[in-house]
């Protein structure tokens, strides 16, 4: 069973190097999707995997790098789409 989500962290986030630690943590979890940052300051990542590896991931977005703070993390439930390959920094 595959799932999808979406994923919005809030905190020091960008220009901290949060994205490619998301690519590493994702490799490792055996996710698939994207990750970019957001106008805000915030960034996002679509994460299609199993339940329990989307969860693992989650738990690794909430760490971050050790140059972050992550204040939140807000998740919303997705369609899984298939379309995705790998998991890569979308722009």
């Amino acid at each position: 069973m595959v799932v999808a989500k979406r994923f919005i962290i809030h905190g020091r986030v960008q220009g901290v190097g949060y994205r490619y630690f998301a690519i590493h943590a994702a490799q490792s979890c055996n996710i698939v999707g994207t990750v970019r940052n957001l106008p805000d300051g915030t960034v996002e990542a679509i994460a299609e995997g199993t339940p329990e590896d989307v969860a693992r991931f989650k738990q690794e977005l909430e760490r971050g790098p050790s140059y972050s703070r992550v204040i939140r993390v807000d998740e919303s439930e997705l369609i899984p789409s298939g379309r995705y390959k790998n998991f890569a920094v979308t722009y």
